[in-house]
């Protein structure tokens, strides 16, 4: 039986993380990097494909984790009728690839087991296994090396895993440090656990306290921001929309794909709500990522990267590995690069717009590729697109992206009014003239008038959750009847059980995919932006209170939510929600949907001290917990 999504916690170090379940069991790692092949890939098949427990022996277990706060340092507590210990999980940041597990005695004697099945390339190879000279376990195949350093004997067993039972006595502790390397390199320097567990915590608390307050549940806004900040890949500044591969939009079914890239709209989004958060640094960093990125041939410009930037990510399917509860196939690499969507070039610019009237200047090297982008686009606009879901079903005229399109160069006049960006009079007017072209365009062909509301694709009677995004561009105003009409469509046509699906999945004749999928959360999230945009407060905080409540008891969350089995499904954590609720947190606290913003005079990111209240607090269990 698989271990529910929601069961896993998140550590990490900036350049990769892994997946623990609560009974603590890590299933998922990937080294050195986020999209690196896993050595443990147990989530996406079985106790073959590589895992590391570490859990009591036997007997009935009280397990209960936390985060330390503002911290990704995670602590399990596991109490038996002998005793209770204490198990805490990290990854070192800035100290090269290592997972820190330390087990200490609280009180009593517990009886605890270890086991390690090192599988390298996702579960399909398995390591030769060595001592080196001082003792270390040493894991080896290929390329790839592992060094298990552990003051508690450990010893091979016949299903070809490596072993240990100890006890831990209240005061005690014992440390187990897994570490990697390339195997043509020496053995990976030691750490010390201790010395490293407080420089860890120290790193996290210090980013943390600088996130914005203000908000009616600023330990929920804290955490996520946490969570996107573990997604970005340090050393470029790349950020992963999530940091797994495959897990099911739909259990059981095909939707299964690999987020361990960096999505142009997803970063975007990203960039705004760490800015909104209050980090700039990690703004400078992205846009340093970006411009090295799209740099080139403006036609030539993906929807995602490589979280170095690169531009090949083929797409394999895994058949020895099942997939999560049968999900197949197991996908690594993502075919949506070779995808053309309109709708990131307005992410994109929003993106540069937002950065530029929070500060950060905009580089020669910045205008020039911009100036390229807008220039193609010019033409590019009219041309069908793949869309912002991604769709297998063929190329259409999508509202949405075009409403992006018309973003573009909305914000480039924004940012030429502001600072002239060394453009042209001619330059503008033509950006003028286009932009007011795609307006009308969409306009008579995106609105349906018996609907009362726009619809997916020109000519279509489809709805799309992407409808909600027009008045937060500000492409229309909040309070247009043509937005709230969509608003209300939206509503009453994609909501499951109080949650907003993307669009309908009836099959390959919707979006050339079989199978359903869960509901998905961002798009719920910007329903209660309209809401808060339209006055509906009430409505609104009872959307967020149950949008919390889906969240884990460690403020984590996949991308969707299966309203029939309660459960969460999709890619995990998924940076896309997060951003989500961080978005809509901040709205709330401000009393106004995102479509004020372009219209406010006040910074975007200014939170007022006192937020608006959001139900009651102790009645969310994901508040609660947090």
């Amino acid at each position: 039986m698989s271990t529910r999504i929601e069961d896993y916690a998140l550590v990490g170090d900036c350049r990769s993380a892994a997946l623990i379940s609560r009974d603590g069991s890590v299933d998922w790692l990937c080294w050195p990097r986020f999209d690196a092949a896993a050595l443990f890939a147990r989530l996406l098949g079985t106790r073959e494909h590589g895992f590391w427990k570490i859990c009591p022996a036997a007997g009935e277990v009280e397990t209960t984790w936390t985060y330390r706060e503002g911290s990704l340092v995670l602590e399990t507590r596991h109490k038996t009728s002998c005793g209770e210990v204490l198990v805490t999980d990290f990854m070192p940041v800035g100290e090269g690839s290592h997972l820190v597990r330390l087990v200490e005695g609280v009180h009593g004697q517990v009886d605890m087991q270890m086991e390690l099945s090192v599988r390298f390339d996702y579960g399909s190879a398995v390591p030769w296994v060595t001592r080196s000279e001082l003792g270390d376990l040493r894991a080896v195949v290929g390329p790839h090396k592992v060094v298990l350093r552990t003051d508690v004997p450990v010893h091979g067993s016949q299903s070809l895993t490596t072993v240990a039972d100890f006890a831990v006595h209240a005061g005690e502790s014992r440390r187990f440090v897994l570490s990697y390397c390339a195997s043509y390199l020496p053995d990976p320097a030691p750490v010390e656990p201790r010395a490293s567990l407080d420089a860890t915590d120290q790193v996290w608390r210090g980013w943390s306290q600088r996130c914005a307050t203000g908000t009616a549940a600023d330990r929920m806004l804290q955490r996520s921001l946490l969570t996107l900040k573990a997604l970005i890949y340090q050393p470029t500044g790349g950020i992963v929309a999530a940091p797994t591969a495959s897990l099911p939009e739909g259990l059981g079914g095909e939707r299964n794909w690999d987020y361990r890239f960096c999505w142009i709209r997803d970063s975007t989004l990203t960039l705004i709500a760490l800015m909104d958060g209050g980090y700039i640094d990690e703004a400078r960093d992205w846009l340093a990522w970006l411009l090295r990125s799209i740099a080139g041939n403006p036609e030539q410009a993906q929807i995602l990267y490589g979280i170095a930037g690169e531009r090949q990510l083929p797409e394999v399917e895994l058949d020895w590995l099942p997939g999560y509860e049968d999900s197949k196939p197991v996908r690594i690499g993502n075919a949506a690069a070779g995808q053309f969507q309109l709708d990131v070039y307005g992410e994109l610019f929003d993106a540069l717009y937002q950065a530029h009237v929070r500060g950060l200047p905009i580089s020669e090297d910045g205008l020039k590729v911009g100036l390229a982008i807008l220039h193609h686009l010019e033409t590019a606009w009219r041309e069908p697109d793949d869309g912002i879901w991604e769709v297998r079903g063929g190329r259409r005229h999508f509202t949405h992206s075009k409403v992006m399109a018309w973003v573009a160069f909305d914000r480039a006049l924004r940012m030429h009014e502001l600072t002239g960006l060394a453009t042209t009079a001619e330059q503008a007017v033509r950006w003028r003239q286009t932009r007011d072209e795609i307006h009308a365009e969409v306009c008579e062909k995106g609105f349906d008038a018996e609907l009362g509301s726009f619809v997916q694709s020109f000519g279509s009677e489809a709805l799309d959750a992407s409808l909600l995004l027009i008045a937060h561009t500000g492409f229309l105003p909040q309070d247009d009847p043509r937005v709230v009409g969509t608003v209300d469509a939206v509503g009453k046509g994609l909501m499951r059980d109080g949650f907003i699906l993307r669009y309908e999945t009836e099959g390959q004749a919707t979006d050339g995919l079989s199978g359903n999928e869960g509901a998905f959360l961002p798009c719920t999230f910007w329903y209660v932006d309209n809401l808060i945009g339209l006055g509906r407060h009430a409505e609104a905080e009872t959307v967020i209170d149950r949008l919390i409540g889906v969240f884990n008891d460690l403020g984590l969350v996949s991308e969707e939510y299966d309203v029939k089995r309660k459960r969460l499904v999709g890619n995990y954590p998924q940076a896309f929600t997060h951003v989500a609720l961080v978005n809509t947190l901040l709205n709330h606290a401000r009393s106004e949907g995102p479509a004020a913003r372009h219209g406010r005079k006040t910074p975007p990111g200014q939170v007022p001290t006192e937020g608006a209240s959001i139900g009651d607090p102790t009645a969310v269990a994901g508040r609660r917990a947090l």
